[in-house]
């Protein structure tokens, strides 16, 4: 009794050290909450966010706000002051963004107000310098919704109707990155039936400006150069968007006064099979037809970077996967993003930029930056704002030169986007280029503060799929009378850069004879008489093979490889063709013969004598692609089946 005692007590105090060891989960969710208070005719809002959990060695954690007033107004400061005109109860919805902090982004529930004061003469204090315009609250993360604001404005003199339309996920990514789950509209603007076109008044000439083909599974549609920002043709961008993205929401609005502006809000779900390659830029696109009597549009492209955490400081590309055999004219597209997080402005920005061996530095083309300036002349010093391109033997540096940039810890500094910039390029590929992954990273600096460092940004290639034809001849050493030839076909990757697989099917017709087979016996007949009795027994076969090699292989260069791997081979049909000799000679001695006879069968069989070996390649010529010729070495397991292989082979 005593020692079950002590066993019960010793089991409870390694209970208790365990459960004093164990790391408690943190099994609270994280949640901003939004208080308020009405100052005259406007309410202050101010959110309470939980403590941020800095990330060692990242700039100093912080929030991004935005807010939604339920009136068809938004905001992105952290503490909004917001007027409203037209008395009632409202639901004011947060979302709060984590930056450098190891949390998720905290949730909020929307908050009920009543409102009694209005301001009728109250303005926002943004006004859109566009006339249609996309916006989001932060980047793309797998599980977690963002919002995205459509926002529109009348550029005519007259009210106006018309149509609004979104397209997002990409036909180019298998899975959806996104799915509309809310959508909140303020103006009555009502979603509409989707047509194949939508057809207004002033389509002219439509047989010549719209041309359809097909090819790569897409619709690629061509037509006559348009301005950049008024397009006149709808059927062919809403064709060409149908061909680019999977799916469209469409709207109709009406009585949209001139200088009026609108907004649109989606809550877009990220579901758990999107996207996560954090290098990839994906895109959503906005759709603005002002006057549904006329062709006259206006499209927006929002690309996005997915991303793992909100760092604002990141590297993406619109290349993370490619076909190698289209990519020697293909130009790839890199987006460099940072955001000043300091307590002052930034006055030169320097990005030091890894580029891949694979790719043309001498290419680069600078297509979009923020902040806007122009190209720094060479070798010349300027005193305004430019952005200058220098080279190292492996890195491109865009140095932002006499700049404003402010920070976000600045004082009176309200918009977050305000203190974000980008360096947007265009590169193309080096002349001789290997299918190999690429990485870059960038390090940026502010003014003579230490190096930030972005996340990789990766290409790979799809591994494709090549074929090539295989003939040749089999030299079997230990077989007699051995002929052996052979045709078939090889599945390999499209021209893999050092180690890749390669599987077989080879036909081949082999003849052979059999050593012959000799038994000699004394014979006893009448009379005391004795004779020798000799029977020689040869087989020849006529068989059909299919050898089925797997292997890995290596490209020591562009001109030899080398594999190994094994082998299986089976006779798919063997045809056996035996012939007896029987001779008989006088006596003990074969000195005289007496008598001779023949004796021929044949035997035919299917799916026999299966045989397994290793095998030792190598091959000279085109490694990777196009033709060579080879040796190969087969160690059957089976005795006198080792043979030594000679070819050619075509990859295409």
């Amino acid at each position: 009794m005593r020692i079950c005692f002590t066993v019960i007590l010793f089991c409870c105090c390694l209970q208790w050290l365990s459960a004093q060891n164990t790391v408690p989960q943190d099994s609270i969710k994280r949640v901003a909450t939004i208080t308020y208070e009405v100052e005259g005719s406007a309410i202050q809002f101010t959110p309470e966010a939980p403590t941020l959990e800095q990330i060692a060695g990242a700039p100093k954690a912080f929030y991004s706000y935005y807010w939604e007033f339920d009136d068809g107004t938004y905001s992105k400061e952290e503490y909004p002051k917001h007027s409203y005109q037209t008395p009632g109860d409202y639901e004011v919805k947060l979302w709060a963004t984590n930056h450098y902090d190891t949390g998720k982004p905290p949730s909020s529930r929307p908050k009920k107000i009543t409102v009694t004061k209005t301001n009728n003469s109250s303005t926002d204090e943004a006004s859109m310098t566009e006339d249609l315009n996309l916006q989001r609250n932060r980047e793309p993360m797998p599980e977690e919704d963002i919002v995205v604001v459509m926002s529109y404005k009348n550029y005519l003199n007259y009210n106006t109707s018309g149509k609004l339309f979104l397209f997002y996920n990409e036909q180019k990514f298998k899975a959806d990155n996104f799915i509309i789950e809310d959508i909140r509209t303020y103006h009555e603007e009502k979603k509409s039936a989707k047509t194949d076109f939508v057809y207004t008044n002033t389509i002219d000439n439509f047989e010549n400006t719209l041309l359809a083909s097909a090819q790569d599974g897409f619709l690629n549609l061509k037509a006559k150069p348009q301005d950049s920002t008024i397009k006149t043709n709808l059927p062919l961008t809403l064709e060409e968007s149908k061909a680019y993205y999977r799916n469209y929401e469409q709207f109709e609005f009406n009585n949209l006064e001139p200088n009026e502006e609108r907004h649109l809000f989606f809550t877009l779900k990220t579901p758990p099979e999107m996207l996560k390659d954090t290098s990839a830029i994906i895109s959503i696109r906005g759709v603005y037809v002002p006057d549904v009597n006329f062709d006259n549009h206006k499209v927006k492209d929002m690309e996005m970077e997915i991303v793992t955490s909100h760092d604002p400081n990141n590297m993406s590309s619109n290349s993370t996967f490619l076909n190698y055999r289209l990519v020697r004219f293909k130009t790839l597209t890199y987006k460099i993003k940072f955001q000043n997080n300091g307590e002052g402005p930034a006055t030169t920005i320097r990005l030091e930029t890894d580029i891949p061996e694979m790719l043309d530095k001498s290419t680069i083309e600078v297509t979009d930056m923020y902040p806007k300036c122009e190209i720094c002349p060479k070798e010349e010093e300027v005193r305004y704002s430019c952005l200058d391109t220098t080279f190292t033997d492996t890195q491109a540096i865009f140095t932002f030169k006499n700049i404003y940039l402010p920070g976000s810890e600045q004082k009176n500094v309200k918009e977050y986007d305000s203190t974000k910039g980008f360096v947007k390029y265009n590169i193309k590929f080096a002349k001789d280029f290997h299918k190999q992954k690429t990485k870059s990273r960038t390090d940026i600096i502010f003014d003579k503060n230490d190096p930030i460092i972005t996340n990789y940004s990766t290409t790979r290639f799809v591994p494709g799929i090549s074929i090539g034809a295989k003939v040749g001849y089999n030299s079997y050493s230990d077989l007699k009378n051995s002929e052996s030839y052979f045709v078939g076909a090889t599945l390999s990757p499209y021209k893999s850069y050092r180690w890749y697989w390669q599987v077989e099917l080879l036909n081949s017709f082999h003849t052979y004879d059999d050593n012959a087979n000799t038994q000699e016996i004394i014979v006893d007949g009448t009379q005391g008489f004795r004779y020798l009795q000799r029977t020689t027994t040869n087989n020849s076969y006529k068989n059909v093979d299919w050898e089925i090699p797997v292997l890995m292989r290596y490209n020591l260069n562009n001109y030899i490889g080398i594999g190994a791997g094994i082998q299986g081979m089976i006779s798919l049909s063997e045809k056996q063709t035996q012939d007896v000799l029987i001779e008989q000679f006088e006596g003990i001695n074969d000195d005289y013969l007496i008598n001779s006879e023949t004796y021929s069968s044949e035997n035919t069989n299917s799916f026999t004598n299966f045989r397994t070996g290793l095998l030792l390649d190598v091959t000279a010529g085109f490694a990777r692609i196009g033709p060579s010729i080879g040796a190969r070495y087969v160690l059957n397991f089976k005795e006198d089946y080792n043979y030594l292989q000679l070819y050619a082979i075509w990859k295409f």
